[in-house]
């Protein structure tokens, strides 16, 4: 079984690109176009997994900029992994993180962190990376919790979540869509962080227009306005499977009418149309996954979601 690895080149982006378009669970989070954003934040340590000179999968992956004797699989981000399409099962997948494994320590690197890729993201199962894992004797370090809509399957919505959709309705919320929001969206954004969590969003405004501006069909801003005024809004990432919010903010008028709850049902009714299999809200959590905000998770799982996971794996070299 010869499987070996090449180190990523800028030669390679077309190709990269397009290998994640035919993948079983790439997103738009893997692709160079995205990767690339991040300019020179990390020092790049991708790698190509062959096999008699094919492709068969793909790994994105850069130095930990807080421990450079550890690469990260990513650590720009949300979660990184092998992809390929299904030619990496069983033992090939065993013998690819093998490569991987190696290669990295004939660089003298310790540790890799292991980002799996969310089971909701995945077009078919494919999930040998973690059994393949397990068998190299790598340890899960960390674990995030996600609220996520199963969209064939949704689980009852609250009365509560009932209420507060009539209630914006009832207050004159509209409905608003388009890249030109994210400027006030991202005021509505850093004043809702500062004033509850003190925290600043991952993204600054310029990051995400650039994000918008590349994938202008994937990244989606949609707003609910009373007025003039923009009073709530969230950012969607869509992949084949999933629309994900990104971010969700509401200002204090906006939560005071409710309005994320009528943005949020109609982002839900539009991820239905387009055929979509999951709806994520995205994570509860802080402190590396130590502490679960169970009242935004209660929030989140309100209108529908169940729990899935992010997991994290140590893999010493």
């Amino acid at each position: 079984m010869n499987i070996s690895v090449k180190p990523y080149d800028e030669n390679d982006a077309e190709a990269w690109d397009a290998f994640c378009a035919g993948s079983l669970q790439a997103t738009l989070l893997h692709t160079r176009r995205f990767l690339s954003y991040h300019g020179n934040r990390f020092l790049d340590r991708s790698l190509i997994i062959k096999q008699d000179g094919k492709w068969l999968g793909l790994f994105p992956a850069a130095l930990n900029p807080q421990n450079e004797s550890c690469v990260v699989s990513h650590p720009g981000i949300t979660y990184g992994g092998v992809v390929h399409r299904g030619e990496l099962r069983g033992e090939q997948m065993i013998a690819a993180l093998n490569a991987i494994r190696y290669h990295y320590s004939m660089q003298s690197y310790r540790e890799l962190l292991y980002k799996a890729i969310p089971s909701f993201y995945h077009q078919a199962p494919a999930q040998d990376d973690l059994y393949a894992l397990s068998r190299l004797g790598a340890e899960r370090t960390r674990c995030d919790l996600s609220s996520t809509i199963d969209l064939q399957h949704r689980l009852p919505v609250s009365q509560r979540r009932r209420r507060s959709f009539k209630k914006a309705i009832k207050a004159g919320v509209q409905i608003a869509a388009g890249h030109q929001l994210l400027g006030q969206l991202w005021e509505v954004l850093t004043d809702n962080l500062a004033r509850k969590h003190r925290t600043k969003p991952v993204h600054t405004y310029s990051e995400m227009a650039k994000l918008a501006e590349l994938f202008p069909t994937s990244i989606e801003c949609i707003g609910g306005r009373l007025g003039q005024n923009l009073v709530a809004g969230v950012v969607l990432f869509e992949t084949p499977t999933t629309y994900h919010c990104q971010y969700i903010a509401s200002s204090e008028l906006g939560h005071e009418v409710s309005a994320l709850d009528l943005i949020l049902e109609h982002c839900i009714a539009k991820a239905t149309q387009m055929n979509k299999r999951w709806f994520d809200f995205g994570i509860s959590n802080e402190s590396q996954g130590q502490i679960l905000n169970q009242s935004l998770y209660q929030f989140k799982n309100e209108f529908g979601a169940g729990g899935a996971v992010h997991e994290f794996y140590q893999l010493n070299l």
